[in-house]
């Protein structure tokens, strides 16, 4: 930077110079015009000699609209399962709550109808409600020096973060919101003892079975579940215990197996997504929905959530990206996010949505 700025001291002197004082004998320039015309060549070849990076640091900081676009663009590339299921944005109001009109009781059908006129009812259409969760990372702080000596990339690394934490805890409240909590919807792993592992779980399990599977697809059939588009969303240790299933993998005839990679594609309907976990439960005669961030319990069950796309949704509402530059108070630049979303599931009956707990063996 100063070679550069040696460099063009002088040039904007020789280009000065040249102008001659009388450029014609209309137009005069007198010595401070000569200062001026010399101070701005010398900072116009300055800045010629700038990389792009050095333009971009020395005239402004992170633009916030590209990290609002980065945060929705990569919010839930790690957890694709948010994408597989209603969407409700468009219904959020004022940013902060979201409002669904819901159809009432379906129309009684009768047939070869002998009563004339017909008895005419009115339906009452439900309005569900339920609000946003504001999601927000701790502020982190990137000092002036620093962004003046790192490449971009650093940037993007510490703000990225902000993102992928964003991302995981987003998804662990969804998974929550959507949880089973009627107990004809929760169905018991029936398989022999394996070891809990539950973060802070002790004692035996039962192991989870491909019947355990076929008996949630059984439940949403009775209850007229949609066949297409059902996902179950099974932790890595179930999933593990699915696999050791020697005779599913004889059985493989719908080809469904990806034995190369250790993945299971789809079973009795279901399309099978692999999360590091899933949901918890406690070990009560009616299994009890425990929050994502409750703490652990030695009596924790590990579990997995069946759904029909159309039976869960979310709602995406207001993204935001802070920024304050030349923070007196941390001599340094200072960056967080912001996030409003929110989920549950669509059917106040909570028809759609079937859980698997781990039974204690």
């Amino acid at each position: 930077m100063l070679l550069t700025l040696a460099l063009a001291v002088p040039v904007g002197f020789f280009a000065a110079a040249m102008a001659a004082p009388v450029v014609n004998e209309y137009v005069h320039i007198d010595s401070d015009g000569v200062k001026l015309l010399t101070l701005g060549i010398t900072v116009l070849l300055a800045i010629g000699f700038l990389t792009p990076k050095q333009k971009g640091m020395a005239f402004s900081g992170i633009n916030p609209e590209f990290w609002v676009k980065y945060i929705m663009d990569n919010l839930f590339k790690d957890n694709s399962f948010l994408n597989l299921c209603h969407k409700d944005d468009e219904y959020v109001v004022g940013g902060s709550i979201v409002h669904i009109p819901q159809a009432g009781a379906k129309p009684t059908v009768v047939k070869n109808r002998t009563l004339f006129p017909a008895p005419m009812v009115y339906r009452t259409d439900a309005d569900l409600y339920f609000p946003l969760d504001v999601f927000r990372t701790d502020p982190t702080a990137i000092k002036d020096a620093e962004l003046l000596e790192i490449s971009y990339d650093k940037i993007d690394n510490v703000l990225g973060e902000h993102v992928r934490t964003l991302n995981e805890v987003i998804a662990e409240a969804m998974l929550y919101h959507w949880r089973a909590e009627a107990a004809a919807n929760i169905i018991r792993t029936t398989g022999g003892a394996v070891a809990a592992h539950s973060s802070g779980a002790t004692g035996n399990r039962k192991i989870f079975l491909k019947a355990d599977l076929k008996s949630a697809g059984t439940r949403m059939n009775k209850l007229n579940i949609p066949k297409s588009d059902r996902y179950a969303i099974i932790d890595s240790d179930m999933l593990s215990q699915l696999q050791d299933d020697a005779d599913l993998m004889k059985r493989d005839v719908g080809m469904e197996l990806d034995l190369k990679n250790g993945i299971i594609m789809r079973l009795y309907g279901f399309n099978l997504i692999e999360r590091s976990t899933v949901l918890r439960y406690d070990n009560t005669g009616t299994p009890i929905a425990k929050d994502y961030d409750a703490a652990d319990a030695t009596t924790d069950n590990a579990a997995i959530i069946c759904y029909q796309k159309d039976a869960v949704t979310r709602a995406l509402g207001e993204v935001k990206f802070f920024e304050n530059l030349n923070d007196p108070t941390m001599y340094a630049d200072v960056y967080s996010a912001q996030v409003k979303m929110g989920g549950r599931k669509r059917r106040t009956n909570g028809e759609g949505v079937v859980a698997i707990v781990q039974a204690a063996a």
